[in-house]
């Protein structure tokens, strides 16, 4: 485990909580000091560390990987970050495109043309995990001239079927 600032500040306050709650119980120091040290680090790591990953939206972050990216396409969020960083697509080919992230999931929709636009490739990107994360992500390749312009995101809410 790697010790870091946030961890001992959290750590004394959850200490410093548990010291008060253990001494209303009793007013023995010499029974509320070690009790409060062994009970910090199991409310730490099993109580307070899981709530706060599940309301925190930290996701772990990748290099951007051809190969990940066909084999786990629920967890392209982990490569997004590191392809818009680097700008790792900018400038290159639609074939090149096509190899290294597939064929285009969809395409968007253009209103002037009333058509699909080819210059305008789709690929769903995951569920960034969190509690209360109700919409997926999605990364759209604009093309000029079928080399990459631009890479855009956007959120697609989730739909469940209702019950009939």
């Amino acid at each position: 485990m790697i010790i870091t600032p946030l961890l001992v500040v959290f750590s004394v306050i959850v200490f410093t909580l548990t010291f008060l709650f253990v001494n209303t119980i009793d007013d023995r120091k010499w029974i509320t000091i070690p009790l409060s040290i062994i009970l910090t680090p199991f409310i730490y790591f099993y109580a307070f560390y899981p709530m706060l990953n599940i309301f925190s939206s930290y996701h772990h972050e990748k290099y951007f990987d051809s190969e990940l990216w066909h084999k786990n396409p629920s967890f392209r969020y982990e490569m997004y970050d590191n392809i818009i960083e680097t700008d790792t697509l900018i400038g290159i080919s639609k074939p090149k495109i096509k190899e290294l992230l597939g064929t285009y999931e969809w395409l968007s929709w253009d209103e002037t043309l009333d058509a699909h636009n080819e210059n305008r490739w789709n690929y769903g990107i995951g569920i960034l995990p969190g509690a209360f994360n109700s919409q997926s992500e999605a990364m759209e390749i604009v093309f000029d001239n079928d080399t990459v312009r631009q890479i855009n995101t956007y959120k697609i809410t989730l739909k469940t079927d209702a019950k009939k």
